[in-house]
C-alpha cells in the first residue's frame, strides 16, 4: 500500500520565475531613477528615493497588468504604497543611527566615563576629559524624578481605573492635556514657581521637579492601560473572598499588573531622558561631577551635549557627538527593556 503525503502548494509564495521577473523590475526601476536624476535638477538621496519609487510603481503595476490581471495590478499599487510608506519612517531612523555611531564613535575613550571637564575644555584633544558629570548628574536628577512621580502616577491610574469617582473625568482630561504640555513650559513652571521666588539658585533638585512633570502622564497613561488588561474577574474573585476594595487593589490587582507598571516606569524614564530645556532653565550646567542635588548647579548629558556643540571646534563637535551616542545608547536599551517587559505574561 502506498502512502501519498499531500504537500501544500502555498500559492501566495512566489515562484523563482516570478521572483526574478520582480528583481528585473527592482533593477530597471534603479536604473531609471538614476537616470531621472541625472538629467534633471532634481538631486540627493530623497530625489532618487522619490523616483525610484513612481518608477517601481509605474513598472510593477504595467508587468502585473500584462502578465497577471487588472486586480493583481491594483495589488501592485497597494503593495508598493505600503512599502513606500515603510521606508519613509525607517529610512530617517536608520539613518539618525548610522549618523550618530559613525560620528560619536571618534569620540569614545578610555577615560570618557571616569573623568569630568574641571581641568579639560571642549577644544582639548578627545583623550582630555570625559563626561562623568553629566552621567551622574543625569542619574541623580532621574532617579530623584522616578522617586516622585512613580507613587503619583501609580496612585493616579488606580484612581481613574478602581476608584472611578466624581474627580475620574476632570483627572483623565489633565494627565491627557499635561502628556502633550511641551518641555520647556516645565521648566518654566519650576522657574517661576520656585527659583525665582524661594531659592534662587540652580540646582538638581529643582531639575527633578521639571522632570516629574514631564514623567508624571507617562507613567500614569500607561500605568491606566495595564490596570485596564487586569480581567475583571480577578477583582470579583477577591471581593467574593471577603476582601475590601483597597485590599483586593493591593494584594490582587497591584501584583497581576506588575510588569506592566515596571514598564511604565521604564517609559517614564525614556521619557525624560533626554529632555535639555528645562535643565537648562533649572538646573544649569557645571564641568565638575556634583553629588548633592540640592546644592550647585547639576550638568546632564543634553546639557553636556548643548555645550560642547557651542564651542564649534572640531574636538568640541565630536564630544557632542560622543554624547548623543551615549544617550542614545541609554535610551535605546530603557525602550528594549520596556518592550521586553511587555511582552512576559504575568
Amino acid at each position: 500500500m502506498t502512502i501519498t503525503t499531500v504537500k501544500p502548494t502555498k500559492p501566495w509564495m512566489a515562484r523563482p520565475a516570478q521572483r526574478l521577473q520582480s528583481l528585473g523590475v527592482f533593477l530597471a526601476a534603479i536604473a531609471i531613477s538614476y537616470f531621472v536624476v541625472q538629467i534633471s535638477d532634481f538631486k540627493g538621496k530623497l530625489a532618487y528615493l522619490t523616483v525610484f519609487f513612481l518608477a517601481f510603481m509605474v513598472l510593477d503595476f504595467i508587468y502585473q497588468y500584462l502578465t497577471l490581471s487588472k486586480s493583481a495590478a491594483k495589488d501592485a499599487i497597494a503593495r508598493a504604497v505600503i512599502a513606500f510608506g515603510m521606508a519613509v519612517v525607517v529610512f530617517p531612523i536608520f539613518s539618525i543611527l548610522v549618523t550618530v555611531f559613525l560620528r560619536g564613535y571618534k569620540g569614545l575613550h578610555f577615560s570618557l566615563f571616569s573623568l569630568d571637564m574641571r581641568a579639560a575644555s571642549m577644544n582639548d584633544p578627545i583623550g582630555a576629559g570625559g563626561l562623568q558629570h553629566a552621567l551622574v548628574g543625569t542619574f541623580l536628577m532621574v532617579a530623584i524624578a522616578l522617586v516622585i512621580s512613580v507613587p503619583l502616577g501609580i496612585l493616579t491610574a488606580l484612581y481613574l481605573t478602581e476608584i472611578r469617582g466624581r474627580f475620574t473625568k476632570p483627572i483623565a482630561f489633565l494627565v491627557q492635556a499635561m502628556s502633550g504640555v511641551p518641555s520647556i513650559v516645565a521648566g518654566l513652571f519650576i522657574l517661576s514657581a520656585l527659583i525665582y521666588t524661594v531659592t534662587r539658585a540652580y540646582s538638581g533638585i529643582m531639575g527633578s521637579l521639571a522632570l516629574s512633570i514631564l514623567m508624571i502622564p507617562t507613567i500614569a497613561r500607561t500605568s491606566e492601560e495595564v490596570l485596564l488588561l487586569i480581567p475583571s474577574d480577578l477583582r470579583e474573585a477577591g471581593v467574593a473572598l471577603g476582601g475590601t476594595q483597597w485590599r483586593t487593589v493591593a494584594l490582587v490587582v497591584v501584583p497581576a499588573a506588575k510588569s506592566g507598571l515596571v514598564t511604565a516606569m521604564i517609559l517614564g524614564i525614556a521619557r525624560v531622558a533626554g529632555e535639555t530645556a528645562p535643565l537648562l532653565l533649572v538646573a544649569g550646567g557645571s564641568d565638575q561631577t556634583n553629588l548633592n542635588p540640592f546644592n550647585g548647579p547639576m550638568a546632564s548629558l543634553p546639557y553636556y551635549v548643548w555645550k560642547a556643540y557651542s564651542f564649534g571646534t572640531a574636538e568640541s563637535v565630536t564630544r557632542a557627538w560622543a554624547g548623543i551616542l551615549v544617550l542614545l545608547i541609554i535610551v535605546l536599551i530603557l525602550f528594549t527593556t520596556a518592550r521586553f517587559l511587555s511582552g512576559r505574561k504575568g
